[in-house]
């Protein structure tokens, strides 16, 4: 297949807090674990999986943030509003802000329905179901 996304590789500062929260969140979006090693992990969806590596030490400080050059966010798709919402609470639960909560779930305007949140190194994730 030309053109599908075969991976992404994502850098983070703590790989044990990252790997809880992408082993919460992953699943239910039904990518499975795919491998492990001591400094990364990564979760498959049909062909395209996501890896995540542990940062380099003197690479750690400079921190990430979706306003600068690079990565904004990635959005993952759901097949209804109710799993939309059912997101929403569940970030709620754990206690992880819903961003732009003044605007959900119309954040991006009247044509998606999603909820925004983020990792635990602020990369913004999105969940959406197209209206």
């Amino acid at each position: 297949m030309n053109g599908q996304l075969h991976h992404i590789e994502i850098y983070v500062k703590d790989i044990a807090v990252s790997k809880v929260f992408y082993e919460w969140l992953l699943p239910k979006l039904n990518y499975h674990l795919y491998q492990e090693w001591d400094e990364g992990f990564s979760f498959k969806l049909n062909s395209t999986y996501i890896v995540f590596v542990q940062v380099s030490v003197e690479f750690k400080d400079f921190g990430y943030h979706r306003k600068q050059i690079g990565l904004n966010h990635l959005a993952f798709s759901v097949d209804s509003r109710e799993a939309v919402d059912h997101f929403t609470l569940d970030l709620k639960k754990k206690g992880i802000p819903v961003l732009y909560d003044n605007k959900h779930p119309y954040a991006s305007g009247n044509d998606s329905y999603a909820v925004y949140f983020e990792d635990p190194d602020r990369i913004k994730l999105e969940i959406v179901s197209e209206i």
